[in-house]
């Protein structure tokens, strides 16, 4: 493996509120994610993270869309 990741964030700008976003959602989780190296956690750990922050994101935006109307 080479060691690069292939995640490219769509708009550049949001990897710090992207990042801020899986620390706060890997607290109320109670996934001990540190800054850098997280190869001790889990499938299971990570991808909860990664699931409860698509699911956050899209009631988000299915609040957004409702007030839109």
């Amino acid at each position: 493996m080479s060691g690069r990741s292939s995640n490219r964030a769509a708009v550049p700008e949001a990897k710090s509120a992207l990042d801020r976003f899986k620390y706060e959602v890997a607290s109320e989780l109670g996934v001990p994610l540190s800054d850098g190296y997280n190869g001790d956690l889990t499938s299971r750990q990570n991808g909860s993270v990664g699931g409860y922050m698509v699911k956050k994101m899209i009631e988000a935006q299915e609040r957004q869309m409702a007030g839109e109307k």
